[in-house]
C-alpha cells in the first residue's frame, strides 16, 4: 500500500506541460532517442500512419526498438517534419496532445505513462482532410 502511494504521487508531481514541451522539441529536433526517453520498452504504439507505412498491414508497435526503427524510417520520408502544439490536456496517468503536423494535418496523441511515469501505450489520431486554418 506504501509503495503504491508513493508510485501514484511520483506520477502526480509529474509536470505534465513539461512533459509536452520536451516531445515537442525532441520531435522538433529529429532527436529520436529524446522522444523514446519518455518511453518504456514494452511500450504499444497505435497509428494510422503505422497502418499506412505498411500497406496495411499493421497499426501497431510493440516494444520501443519497434518504435524506433518505425520513426526512423518515417523521419526519413519527411525532413521537414514539424510539430506546432495546438493544446495539452490531462487526464487520469495520461496527456493527449493536438498538434499541427505533414501533410498540413492535425494529429492528437493519447500517451498513457506507467508507475515509473514512462509512457507504456500511445495512440494517434489523425485528421482526415488537410486543414486550412
Amino acid at each position: 500500500m506504501v509503495i503504491e502511494q508513493i508510485l501514484l504521487t511520483n506520477i502526480k508531481k509529474m509536470d505534465i506541460k513539461n512533459f509536452a514541451q520536451a516531445w515537442l522539441q525532441a520531435w522538433n529536433n529529429h532527436d529520436i532517442e529524446g522522444v523514446l526517453s519518455h518511453f518504456s520498452e514494452d511500450v504499444e504504439v497505435t497509428s494510422p500512419m503505422i497502418k499506412i507505412a505498411t500497406q496495411g498491414t499493421e497499426s501497431r508497435l510493440l516494444g520501443k526498438e519497434a518504435v524506433r526503427e518505425y520513426w526512423t524510417i518515417a523521419l526519413s520520408r519527411f525532413p521537414e517534419l514539424k510539430f506546432e502544439l495546438i493544446c495539452i490536456t490531462e487526464g487520469v496517468d495520461s496527456v493527449a496532445l493536438y498538434y499541427k503536423t505533414v501533410l498540413d494535418k492535425t494529429a492528437i496523441e493519447v500517451m498513457f505513462f506507467d508507475e515509473r511515469g514512462l509512457v507504456n501505450k500511445m495512440n494517434a489520431f489523425y485528421s482526415l482532410t488537410e486543414n486550412h486554418h
